[in-house]
């Protein structure tokens, strides 16, 4: 399976492709995209959006993996990277190929094992798990590299193949529905 991982950010976007059998994985792709620094925002949204359309389609991933938004302390860089997310959620969307989301946490657990690890672990992993020589680099594209390996984590894992069919469980309270009587 091929798994193509964005990591959105409005200033840079991070992406990472890999080849998986199982619990093996192989780099295919990494890098990340970067809009001129005096460009308006919009232009940097259409740079990010053009790059993410021709990676999508020169690599022909079989799923994409996005990491998902986080609660942020400034609303201005939440609203800003919620744009850059959706820019990536759109290329992934005209590709046609299904789309995974996963919380930050989540992928530092499945990479990691710890929830809260930090950018340096993360990258070590990352280098370990992929048999890279040296540790991957930005961090954007490590972290894409790290929510492509999450995804196949998941999706190789035996739970998730035993659990597939049956209804996700409440989230929050508002999702949750007593049995009818």
């Amino acid at each position: 399976m091929r798994i193509f991982g964005i990591d959105p950010g409005s200033t840079r976007t991070g992406y990472g492709c890999v080849q998986t059998e199982g619990s093996r994985h192989r780099l295919v792709v990494f890098g990340s995209i970067a809009a001129p620094a005096g460009a308006a925002f919009p232009e940097k949204l259409d740079v990010i959006h053009r790059a993410l359309v021709a990676l999508i389609a020169e690599h022909r991933p079989d799923c994409i993996a996005i990491e998902d938004l986080f609660h942020a302390k400034n609303v201005r860089s939440a609203l800003k990277l919620g744009h850059a997310r959706g820019v990536a959620l759109l290329a992934a969307i005209q590709a046609g190929v299904p789309i995974a989301e996963y919380a930050p946490t989540e992928i530092k657990q499945a990479v990691v094992g710890y929830g809260r690890a930090e950018k340096g672990q993360m990258q070590q992993m990352v280098k370990l798990l992929l048999g890279l020589d040296e540790l991957p680099a930005p961090h954007d594209a490590a972290d894409a590299l790290a929510v492509a390996i999450c995804h196949s984590h998941r999706v190789s894992s035996p739970v998730t193949r035993l659990t597939a069919g049956l209804p996700r469980a409440p989230r929050s309270w508002r999702d949750f529905k007593p049995a009818e009587q």
